[in-house]
C-alpha cells in the first residue's frame, strides 16, 4: 500500500468544524490520500464553514431540500455515496458524531465492505429518543465502526460495555479544540455591528441557542420565558440568542423576545463569529453538543437546556450545569451564577476535559497504526 485513501464525509455545520481541523491534519501526512465528501445536509452553514477553513470537496451530494425529512436524508446520502465509493473503492471511510449524514455514510460503507472510522465515538445518554435521533445515529455507527476515536476515557468505557474491542478505541480528545486554534483571535472585530456595539466589560452577556428537536414547541416557550425573567431581575445582563432558521424555533422565539430590551436575535453566526462571541461573553445557555465543548476551552460556564446529556465528563469537571427545560429552574441556576461571583469562578476555572489541541495528529497516527502503515506515534488523549 503506497498510499492509504480515505474518504471523509460531513454534511452539517457542526461536522464540518470538527473534521476541518482533522482534514489539515492529513494534508500533511505523505501516507495519507484523503478525499472529502460533503453531503451538504445543511447547505448554507456547512459552507461557510468550508470557507472559513479553505477547505474544496472532492464530492459535493448537494441533498438539501426544503421540508427534508429524516428518510429523505438517509436515502439520498445512500444513493449519492454508492457512486463515491464505486469511483474511489476507499481503504477507510470517516464520518463524524452523530448526524443522519453520519449513520447514512457508515451504512453505505458497510454495504460496500468498506472499513469505517467513527470520529467523537461513544457518546451516551442511553435514551433513544434523547437526543433524537442523534442517540441512535451514533450507537448505529458504533455499530457498524471498525476504528472508534473516543474524545474521552468514558466514551472508551461506553463502547467496552457495548462490547467494542479495546484494540479498536482510541483516545483521542476533540478535535473542535483544534477547530479554536484557528478561529479565536483577541483583536476580532464582528461583522455583525451589533456585536461590535455591546460593551461586554460592562455588561454581563449571556450568549443563548436552543433549536433541538427535543425542544420544539414547549421547551423553547419555557426557554424563552425564562430569558424574559431573567432580563427583567437583572439589569447588567444582555442576551445574544442566535436563534435557528428553522420557522419551528424562529417564531416562538420571536412572538416571546422580539420586543425585549437588552435581547438581541440574531440569525446563527458564522464559526469565526460564533467562537469569538463565545469568548466575549459571560457565560453560555445551550441545547447544543458542541457548545458543552467549546466554551469551557474558553473559560465560560455552560448552563445545558436539556434534561439529559451525553456528555457527563464536563458535569464532573464542573464546567458545565444541567439545567433542564423548567422555566423557573433556568430562571435560578442562571441568576446564581449572575450574582453569585465564588459559583461562577468554581465553573469559568474548572479543566475542560475534551482535549488539548492535539486530536486530529492523534486520530491521524491511529490510522496509519492501525493499518500498519507507521508504528508507534499514537498516544492517548489523558
Amino acid at each position: 500500500m503506497n498510499k492509504l485513501k480515505i474518504i471523509t464525509i460531513f454534511g452539517t455545520r457542526p461536522e464540518a468544524i470538527k473534521m476541518a481541523p482533522l482534514i489539515k491534519e492529513f494534508e500533511k501526512r505523505r501516507n495519507i490520500e484523503n478525499k472529502i465528501c460533503v453531503t451538504a445536509q445543511h447547505r448554507e452553514m456547512l459552507d461557510q464553514v468550508l470557507k472559513l477553513f479553505n477547505i474544496i470537496p472532492d464530492f459535493d451530494l448537494n441533498i438539501m431540500k426544503s421540508n427534508q425529512t429524516l428518510t429523505g436524508i438517509t436515502s439520498r446520502v445512500l444513493q449519492g455515496l454508492e457512486e463515491v465509493f464505486d469511483r474511489e473503492n476507499p481503504d477507510l471511510v470517516l464520518v463524524h458524531g452523530d448526524t443522519t449524514t453520519t449513520f447514512a455514510g457508515a451504512l453505505a460503507a458497510f454495504y460496500k465492505k468498506i472499513r469505517v472510522g467513527h470520529v467523537e465515538a461513544g457518546l451516551r445518554t442511553y435514551d433513544k429518543y434523547f437526543p433524537f435521533p442523534e442517540e441512535m445515529n451514533r450507537k448505529l455507527t458504533g455499530a457498524i465502526a471498525d476504528l472508534h476515536f473516543a474524545p474521552t476515557s468514558g466514551s472508551r468505557e461506553n463502547l467496552l460495555r457495548e462490547g467494542v474491542p479495546m484494540n479498536e478505541i482510541f483516545v483521542t480528545g476533540n478535535t473542535v479544540i483544534d477547530s479554536m486554534k484557528f478561529t479565536v483571535d483577541k483583536d476580532y472585530v464582528f461583522n455583525n455591528n451589533e456585536l461590535n456595539d455591546i460593551d461586554y466589560h460592562k455588561s454581563k452577556v449571556i450568549m443563548v441557542t436552543a433549536h433541538r428537536r427535543e425542544n420544539w414547541g414547549e421547551g423553547i416557550e419555557n426557554i424563552c420565558n425564562a430569558l424574559k425573567k431573567i432580563v427583567e431581575e437583572n439589569k447588567e445582563v444582555e442576551v445574544i440568542y442566535l436563534v435557528h432558521l428553522n420557522p419551528k424555533v424562529k417564531d416562538i422565539v420571536y412572538k416571546i423576545l422580539g420586543n425585549i430590551n437588552r435581547v438581541h436575535l440574531l440569525n446563527p453566526l458564522d464559526t469565526k463569529e460564533t467562537h469569538n462571541l463565545m469568548d466575549r461573553c459571560y457565560m453560555v445557555m445551550t441545547d447544543s453538543g458542541g457548545l458543552q465543548e467549546e466554551a469551557p476551552h474558553l473559560g465560560k460556564p455552560v448552563l445545558v437546556l436539556r434534561n439529559v446529556t451525553e456528555r457527563p465528563e464536563a458535569i464532573k469537571a464542573g464546567t458545565v450545569k444541567l439545567v433542564g427545560i423548567n422555566k423557573e429552574d433556568i430562571v435560578r441556576l442562571a441568576s446564581e451564577l449572575i450574582s453569585d461571583s465564588s459559583k461562577y469562578d468554581v465553573m469559568s476555572r474548572a479543566v475542560n476535559p475534551y482535549g488539548d489541541g492535539k486530536a486530529s495528529g492523534r486520530i491521524a497516527a491511529a490510522i496509519l497504526q492501525y493499518f500498519n502503515i507507521e508504528k508507534g506515534e499514537y498516544e492517548e488523549f489523558i
